[in-house]
Parts: structure tokens; sequence; C-alpha cells
């Protein structure tokens, strides 16, 4: 397989994956949505709460909120963890105390957030950036709740997804035929070509359908949350990948 990168930012990598089958790329595919380990908010105990929302609301809110993992490698899930209930091997604690003393609405975001660990830390863009919003207080209004942060992955919870979006296309003109339009008047019209259309050739009238012929090309636009760079998510889901394989090799 050969992988040739054409945009690459801080959480955007958009990457042609080339010589290889529909199967490989799409289990890379399902490996980086959920299968790549991140931390995220599991435990959540409210100490004080008298803003409009319900306990259980803020606290579904929270455990939503992505955090900086990129050293998530260094610590254990919690099944395999020998303590009891948390430790600083595999939970890192996020505290948050809140109160509006004013007339002015108090918008109480994820920068409110004090972690035992200062790599482990809600994700924000720059300096500018007042992070994601939890909850708005009023005057006489509080909010006190510590979290533990737990390592886990998407198919436990969404909330431990590294990626927000992934676009995933292979055959762009359909010459394959994997696809059928449905058309009122005009095809061209009413399913413009995407951008990876200019990769390959065009159809041309006339030209022989090839019943044997398989996908070997994939264009992936991979979005992430910020937890993760773009690069440690793809090296990681490959990574993933190979230990099943290897597991598959083992038990066969």
């Amino acid at each position: 397989p050969q992988i040739h990168i054409r945009e690459l930012r801080d959480d955007v990598v958009d990457f042609v994956l080339s010589n290889t089958d529909l199967s490989v790329a799409n289990s890379l595919r399902r490996v980086m949505i959920a299968e790549v380990p991140t931390m995220a908010i599991d435990i959540v105990q409210i100490e004080s709460n008298t803003s409009v929302l319900a306990d259980e609301f803020l606290a579904h809110r929270l455990g939503l909120i992505p955090l900086k993992s990129s050293t998530v490698d260094r610590m254990k899930y919690t099944r395999d963890c020998s303590c009891v209930q948390a430790c600083d091997n595999c939970t890192v604690e996020l505290s948050l105390t809140a109160k509006c003393t004013d007339n002015e609405t108090l918008e109480v975001t994820s920068r409110h957030f004090v972690s035992s660990d200062p790599n482990i830390v809600p994700v924000t863009t720059d300096d500018d950036d007042p992070g994601v919003l939890i909850v708005k207080l009023r005057k006489g209004q509080e909010l006190k709740v510590n979290c533990l942060t737990k390592k886990g992955v998407a198919k436990e919870h969404a909330k431990w997804s590294p990626v927000s979006a992934i676009g995933f296309e292979y055959d762009p003109h359909n010459r394959l035929r994997h696809t059928h339009y449905w058309v009122e008047e005009d095809e061209k019209k009413e399913w413009p070509l995407s951008k990876n259309a200019v990769e390959e050739p065009e159809v041309q009238e006339g030209d022989v359908f090839d019943f044997n012929a398989e996908p070997n090309r994939f264009y992936f636009r991979v979005e992430t949350v910020g937890s993760l760079s773009p690069v440690d998510i793809f090296q990681t889901s490959i990574a993933v990948l190979l230990d099943k394989l290897g597991t598959m090799q083992i038990k066969l």
C-alpha cells in the first residue's frame, strides 16, 4: 500500500491510500473512529449544582468534552490497573469550581477545569479560544464538580473517539458501477462529481466495462476533535490493525 498526503493541518489530514483493497481501507476507517485510545471524563462527582441544568444533563455534557491525550500511551486501562478504583496510573482528576457573584451572566467553560496532570486538559485551539461552554450561571448560582478521566476507546462509548468525521470515497466517476443514481432529468447536474474526480480519468463513451475490476485507490479526509493529532491517530490505527492481524495469525 502507498499513502499520499494532500493536506495536513493541526486537526485535519487529507490523504490517498492506494495499491490496496476495500477491506483494508474500510478497516482503517473503522479503527480510526472506534479503536484509537484517548482520555475522556468517565466519572462525575457533583458536589454542588444550583444551575438550571440537571445533574444528569451536566454529566453527559462533561463526558463529551474532548481532552488532550498525547500522553495516553503511558496510562493504563482501568480494567488492567491493580488499583481498587482510581490511581495516577489509570486516572487523571479534573476539578471545577465556579460561582456567579454579580448581575452579569457567568459562562462556565472547559477552561475553568483544573487538572492534576498538565498534559491531560480540555482541548482548546489557541489562547483566545474560550473553551467548550458547559453552563451559564446567574447571580447566586454555583457549580462544583470533580471528574475522573479514564483511558478508553470509542467502541465502548463515543466520547473516546479522536475523530469527529471521516470522509471516505473511491471510484469518484462510478466506473465500477457500485453506485446506482436516482435521476429525474440530468445525472451530471443532480449528482456533481467530488473534488477527487480530478485524480482519475473520466469514463468515456464506449469504454468496455470490466466486471472483474476492484477499487484500489481510496480518498480519506480525517477531521479530529483535537485530542490527538491526525498523524498520531493514523499511526495508532495502523498499529492497532497490525496487532489484530498478529492475534489472528497466532490463533490460526
